[in-house]
């Protein structure tokens, strides 16, 4: 690429810092661009937005890292193109299983407040590892947690362990036995900092991503009805899914913002 070409993209990035208010203006200028400028100045103010709220949320100091952020923030926007989602909650849920069962590795994010509802403790499946999960799997009868990204259900229900909330997987290959595996958001007793006391790690599910009873009612009343979910693993767990486009994502960031979706 040219230099005229990063010139244009670095003044339009000025002309929308110095100009808050011009949002018409700045929309004109972008559509003059050339498509593959066009992609790369939504993509950049993509990634200057996930930093932004990355920032304000003070999710560095609460242990979530800015690439596994960004790529919840990537997955959630292209989830919520890719069907009649316009009306369901602005909710990213972020569970970290490359961190240790002892650490509270579960995010709960309201994206268009910019706000963290709930940050606390998750357990990972039994036969994903001890403390740290370093096993998955999408088969039945695994006990293995499942990587990728999921939707919930658009109600809760009442099973075995309370309150529960059904969850469909995204990523065919990864998670889309979820259904079939029964596995779900629900509260466990051994889901508590005493356990981890008593142990040295958290307690264990069949699959499940269990959270803390206290906390389990207000949470999945918070995330039911078709949010995104995304629970990432560790370097090496060989994860790749169609939804961490980033792309496609910077396109229905733009769209959902009234900028008009980039030319392909």
């Amino acid at each position: 690429m040219t230099r005229k070409f990063f010139s244009t993209i670095a003044l339009l990035g000025l002309f929308a810092a110095a100009n808050p208010v011009a949002a018409q203006d700045r929309k004109a200028a972008v559509e003059t661009l050339p498509a593959p400028a066009r992609r790369a100045y939504y993509q950049v103010a993509f990634m200057q937005q996930a930093v932004a709220m990355y920032a304000k949320m003070h999710l560095g100091a609460s242990g979530l890292s800015l690439p596994v952020f960004r790529e919840g923030l990537v997955g959630y926007y292209n989830l919520r193109a890719s069907g009649n989602y316009a009306a369901t909650p602005p909710v990213l849920t972020l569970i970290d299983f490359s961190q240790s069962s002892q650490q509270k590795r579960l995010w709960v994010i309201n994206v268009e407040k910019c706000k963290v509802l709930f940050h606390t403790l998750v357990a990972h499946g039994k036969a994903s590892g001890e403390d740290r999960p370093l096993a998955f799997s999408n088969k039945d009868g695994s006990e293995m947690s499942s990587l990728g990204f999921y939707r919930t259900a658009p109600t809760t229900y009442v099973g075995k362990h309370g309150l529960s909330l059904k969850i469909a997987g995204m990523d065919p290959g990864f998670n889309s036995n979820a259904a079939s595996r029964a596995v779900v958001v629900h509260g466990a007793e051994y889901v508590c900092e005493d356990f981890v006391k008593a142990h040295g790690r958290l307690g264990r599910s069949q699959g499940c991503p269990a959270l803390p009873v206290a906390e389990t009612e207000a949470i999945v009343k918070a995330i039911r009805g078709g949010s995104v979910i995304y629970l990432h693993g560790p370097a090496g767990a060989g994860y790749q899914s169609q939804w961490l486009n980033v792309d496609t994502a910077a396109s229905a960031f733009a769209s959902q913002r009234g900028a008009g979706r980039m030319e392909r």
